[in-house]
């Protein structure tokens, strides 16, 4: 049985055939395509929330760095490096401090997110290590006595054990290297009490050495430093040399204290002919250290050390000092712990986005799909009083049926196909908004054919009986007679 509900429409609103009433909506196109629509947006809404966090987690990341003092070779490189950092997903802001104890407190307080420290401070419990910036040495050496007419000079220092009653200077404002002289002192014999320590500035390291003032001097800093190699130049006089002083105890050094590490200085290290020193010279050395807050995002940290080991070589052209830059030690007994996102990059082990992330989008997923199927059962619960309303107005079109069927006045008949219009604009209505499916609406649909039927046959019964049957028949009705 072919239906049309525009047919039954049309038939509804009039009594011929030859009258075509307003057509109903496309109902069952509108709500296909309100579902379209509505997938549609769902599959948007969740492409944006991807398309969202996968931005939000490659947005462009911005790190403070403490690093000093002013002027130094680390405060430099760090500026170098955030400037080739300048269109990387991993930035650099430089923060200068007076020195690698202040650049420690920094990142202690949480002031910043890296810093350049020395080794063998007191290094912050959440500092991590993500890069050995560089390797540095002690260098103590002796400037040749100068050459005084009618004065005998006094006895040459050659060991460190001969350092009691001199002068010694130490190269920088730090106290850290005058803390690291003492230590030096007193593993080979010497009470710090016993000799004289006075600091000159970096920058005014090489004019006292000339002016003599005084026996000895101490330097702390990779081999290639220049400040260091400007200082032994500037010991140089009269023809004579520097002497330079092992430290026999740095094995003793460095088992007592694990910051430091036996070394030696090579041969020709700070150049001039012959090249000084002449041979190797033992002594202890320490690192500086890039640390980063032990809070710090994994996935920032890997980005950044990816980064300085892929621009280190960009960067040596401008700043030398950068080919010092080394893996951090991923030990588990370093005496500075790694930072995980740096061991991931050692260990090659980096996370991409989506193994970071994969968990969150599989839950976002099932979330999104969990609230999908909560709001259609919250919507059908919505629709539950349309529905029910709905099925009344269908058992009354039934019953409007029966009574079609025996009705003796045409003006019933058309209060009732009046009626039957409303409960069909109501039905289509109800079909729009999803609240009755396609099976009950055929089942109205048939109804509402039986219906149509009842009441053509009807009134061309009551058309073809003579006006005064009717109206006998209509008063037997009246009164329970028929």
């Amino acid at each position: 049985m072919q239906l049309n509900l525009k047919r039954l429409f049309a038939r509804s609103i009039t009594d011929g055939p030859d009258l075509v009433g307003p057509q109903a909506p496309p109902s069952a196109r509108s709500a296909k395509r309100k579902t379209t629509f509505i997938t549609l947006a769902g599959i948007l809404a969740v492409v944006g929330a991807l398309a969202g966090a996968y931005y939000f987690a490659m947005r462009p990341a911005t790190l403070r760095i403490a690093v000093g003092p002013a002027n130094s070779d680390d405060l430099k490189l760090v500026q170098t490096l955030a400037q080739a950092f300048a269109h990387n997903s991993v930035r650099l802001r430089p923060m200068q401090t007076d020195g690698p104890i202040a650049s420690a407190q920094a990142l202690a307080d949480g002031k910043a997110d890296l810093a350049v420290i020395r080794g063998d401070l007191e290094v912050p419990k959440t500092a991590q290590a993500v890069a050995t910036l560089r390797k540095n040495v002690a260098v103590l050496w002796v400037a040749p006595a100068a050459k005084v007419k009618g004065k005998k000079a006094g006895p040459k220092i050659s060991k460190i054990p001969q350092l009691a009653g001199h002068r010694i200077g130490v190269v920088g404002r730090t106290q850290a290297n005058v803390d690291l002289l003492k230590l030096i002192l007193r593993q080979s014999g010497v009470d710090p009490n016993k000799v004289e320590i006075v600091q000159f500035p970096a920058g005014e390291a090489a004019e006292a050495i000339r002016k003599q003032k005084a026996d000895a001097y101490l330097a702390a800093g990779p081999v290639n430093s220049k400040i260091t190699a400007d200082a032994i130049t500037a010991s140089t006089r009269d023809g004579g040399t520097p002497t330079f002083l092992a430290i026999d105890s740095a094995e003793a050094i460095a088992q007592n204290h694990p910051a430091y590490e036996a070394s030696e200085i090579p041969a020709g290290a700070f150049g001039g002919s012959p090249g000084k020193p002449e041979e190797e010279v033992k002594t202890i050395s320490f690192s500086h250290h890039i640390v980063a807050r032990k809070g710090l995002s994994e996935s920032i940290v890997a980005a950044f050390t990816r980064q300085l080991f892929a621009i280190r070589q960009q960067v040596m052209t401008d700043f030398p000092l950068a080919a010092k830059i080394e893996t951090p030690d991923t030990d588990k007994d370093a005496m500075i712990p790694v930072h995980p996102g740096a061991a991931a990059f050692v260990d090659g082990e980096e996370k991409t986005f989506l193994d970071r992330y994969s968990d969150f989008i599989w839950w976002g997923l099932m979330a999104l799909s969990a609230m999908g199927s909560a709001g259609a059962w919250f919507a059908g619960y919505l629709k539950k009083d349309e529905r029910s309303n709905n099925s009344s107005l269908r058992d009354r079109l039934l019953d409007m049926l029966a009574r079609a069927r025996s009705s003796d006045s045409t003006e019933e008949l058309d209060q009732m196909q009046a009626e039957a219009d409303d409960i069909l604009r109501d039905t289509l209505h109800c079909f729009e908004h999803g609240a009755i499916e396609q099976g009950a609406l055929t089942a109205f649909n048939i109804a509402l054919e039986q219906f149509h039927n009842a009441v053509a046959d009807r009134k061309a019964l009551l058309m073809s009986m003579p006006q005064s049957l009717q109206r006998a028949s209509a008063q037997f009705r009246a009164t329970g007679m028929l």
